[in-house]
């Protein structure tokens, strides 16, 4: 099986000193999570000032957790907090990394790249049976072509475009989302059970056709303002959401099925939305069959901009107090086969992934089956007892 091997130099940013980043520690001294920030080569404690990330965010700016950074007590030494975040492998005496947001509501997009927009369109057809994937795969292409870049969702070229398939029966749900004027936007899982860097995530047994699904995460505050990025994988059960649009839900949100990390990069006057807008990042997957593939995805080939998905997800019309993190979507769709011919990739149990960005670090996770997975027991009641008997609340 693949070893799970964590780094100080790939978890962080290639020029960490210009960065801010934030994120989570588990402290079994406390039996309780701490707010922390990286200072050099160590993570220093933000509790106290900020007793969560959502706190943190919703109150501050850069140039205050910066002060607040260089007075913090520090909590463990860098290599020692990532080298301890390695599921299975963990000293319970010591701290690890979690997931690097606590109240915010995790949703995600869905088909805002048009590789994966046809993928899912290809999924539907093949009523998630991996098997008639390839079938599908022709018989769309040969009506709308290989893709539909430079569409704009939306427009009235996309208009167009849909009331050319709707004559010819190729219209589907995915392509109205994907090119139509509102973006899919739904839950992936409840706030805090996001899992971090070096966790495990987790596949149902049952599934026999899936994949990652490396993505950008925006961090929203609570006034719908994107004041952070971080890196995620939004396991995704093809074979269960291609059934039925209706099993989203099953499809996505199982035990450790939702990874964010390793931190929370805060926007700044060094890096900013724009920055964001042109990070590219490298996914891989390794197995014990050794099997791997390897994808390049680049931000900037998004159909919708990452300021209209924030806006669409929060606004007048639904807010989120406690701020809330977004997955962009993903462009990942690997057809390379691990079985039968023309079935393309799924997960074993034993890969690991690795989501690579220079401007954010890498998340690294192995892949079980999400019964075997850490199950996720610590929600929000148990923050904030946790919290209130630390002295944190205030």
């Amino acid at each position: 099986m693949p070893q799970v091997k964590l780094s100080v130099q790939e978890s962080l940013p290639q020029r960490p000193d210009e960065a801010v980043l934030v994120g989570r520690a588990w402290v079994p001294a406390e039996q309780g999570p701490a707010v922390i920030a990286v200072r050099g080569d160590e993570a220093v404690d933000l509790t106290r000032a900020y007793p969560t990330v959502s706190h943190l965010l919703n109150v501050t700016r850069p140039a205050d957790v910066r002060t607040a950074i260089r007075v913090a007590p520090a909590l463990a030494r860098l290599d020692a907090l990532i080298g301890n975040s390695v599921e299975g492998a963990r000293d319970a005496a010591k701290p690890w990394l979690l997931a690097p947001c606590d109240l915010q509501a995790v949703k995600a997009s869905g088909v805002t790249f048009i590789a994966s927009l046809l993928e899912r369109v290809i999924e539907e057809r093949a009523r998630g049976n991996p098997a008639l994937a390839d079938g599908a795969r022709r018989e769309i292409q040969a009506i709308i072509g290989p893709d539909l870049r430079g569409i704009r969702p939306g427009s009235p070229e996309a208009a167009r475009v849909k009331d050319v398939l709707v004559a010819r029966g190729m219209w589907s749900q995915y392509l109205e989302v994907g090119i139509g004027p509102d973006a899919e936007l739904f839950t992936k899982c409840p706030p805090m059970a996001a899992v971090g860097l070096g966790a495990r995530v987790g596949i149902h047994p049952k599934s026999v056709w899936n994949n990652p699904e490396p993505e950008l995460v925006l961090v929203i505050d609570s006034a719908g303002a994107i004041v952070g990025v971080s890196l995620g994988n939004d396991v995704n059960l093809r074979d269960v959401e291609g059934r039925s649009a209706l099993l989203l839900g099953r499809a996505k949100d199982n035990n450790a099925s939702a990874a964010i990390g390793p931190f929370i990069r805060m926007l700044d006057d060094t890096f900013t939305l724009d920055h964001a807008r042109r990070i590219s990042f490298e996914t891989t997957v390794h197995g014990d069959d050794g099997f791997s593939v390897k994808h390049t995805t680049h931000v900037s080939e998004i159909g919708r901009d990452l300021a209209d998905l924030a806006s669409q997800l929060h606004s007048r019309y639904h807010r989120y107090p406690d701020g809330v993190v977004l997955f962009i979507g993903t462009m990942f769709t690997p057809l390379d086969d691990r079985g039968a011919p023309g079935s393309g990739f799924t997960h074993k149990v034993g890969d690991v992934v690795k989501i690579a960005a220079p401007e954010i670090g890498t998340l690294v996770n192995e892949v079980v089956h999400c019964d075997d997975a850490e199950p996720w027991t610590f929600g929000g009641g148990a923050l904030m007892a946790n919290l209130a008997r630390r002295g944190a609340l205030r």
